[in-house]
C-alpha cells in the first residue's frame, strides 16, 4: 500500500509483516522527518528519500523493529525504544544507531512518552500534536483491529487470548489493566488513533477507544 496523507503531514500505510505475513501499519511524520513502526512503504526507500528523509525512527516496543535496520543502513538515522526492552535488539543490523528512552521522556518531533506496558514491560504510547492543531495517540499492541480476512478494518479489539499470556488464568486481569492504561491515556488530549495492528481511526480514536474500554 502506498502511503496516504491521513491528517496534514502525517502519512500511514500497511505492508505484509515478514514473519507474522499479515498487513500492520506504519507512519510517517512529514515535518518532524519521523518514522514510527517502519516496515518500508510503496516506493520503498526512494520514497523515503524524496519525502525526507528519515531523521529519526520510534518504536512503540521493541517487537516493532521490522525495517528498521534497512532505513539505518541507508540513512544512518537513530532509532528509539524504550530502554526496558534494547535487550532484544542485541544482534539486529543497526543496533548501534539504537538510542534508549523511559516513558515519560521528550522524543523528537515534539513526541510524549507515556507508559503502557502490560502486555510486554516496553511498551510506550506516543502523542504529538500536528501543525493543524490535531493531535494523536500511537498504541503497539494494547488495542488492535483485526477485520475479515486480517484486513485491520474491525472494530477495536484485544489481540487473541493466546498471545496475550500463556496462563489463562491471567487473561482477565491483563484485559483489566489494559482497559485501566487506555482510560487513563484518554485523559489526554487527542483526537486520532494510530495503531501499528490496523487501520488508524481518524477524528474519533478517542471516542471509540473510550466506548471499547467502557464495554
Amino acid at each position: 500500500m502506498d502511503p496516504r496523507e491521513i491528517r496534514p503531514g502525517l502519512f500511514h500505510w500497511t505492508a505484509p509483516h515478514p514473519k507474522i505475513r499479515i498487513e500492520v501499519s506504519s507512519y510517517w511524520l512529514a515535518d518532524a522527518k519521523v518514522l514510527l513502526d517502519p516496515l518500508l512503504p510503496g516506493g520503498g526507500l526512494d520514497w523515503l528519500r524524496e519525502h525526507g528523509p528519515p531523521e529519526h525512527v520510534i518504536l512503540t516496543n521493541r517487537h516493532h523493529w521490522r525495517h528498521s535496520s534497512e532505513i539505518v543502513g541507508a540513512f544512518g538515522c537513530p532509532v528509539w525504544c524504550n530502554e526496558v526492552g534494547l535487550h532484544e535488539l542485541d544482534g539486529e543490523p543497526g543496533r548501534d544507531r539504537v538510542r534508549g528512552f523511559r516513558a515519560g521522556d521528550g522524543l523528537p518531533g515534539g513526541i510524549e512518552s507515556h507508559e503502557v506496558g502490560v502486555l510486554c514491560p516496553d511498551e510506550t504510547a506516543l502523542r504529538f500534536e500536528l501543525a493543524g492543531g490535531s493531535a494523536c495517540l500511537a498504541l503497539a499492541d494494547a488495542v488492535v483491529r483485526i477485520g475479515e480476512n486480517a484486513r485491520g478494518d474491525g472494530p477495536l479489539c484485544f489481540v487473541p487470548d493466546a498471545l496475550m499470556t500463556d496462563q489463562p488464568d491471567q487473561v482477565e486481569p491483563v484485559k483489566r489493566g489494559l482497559r485501566e492504561v487506555c482510560r487513563r491515556l484518554c485523559e489526554l488530549e487527542w483526537d486520532t488513533l494510530l495503531l501499528a495492528h490496523g487501520h488508524p481511526l481518524v477524528g474519533d480514536g478517542k471516542q471509540e477507544l473510550q466506548a471499547f474500554v467502557a464495554g
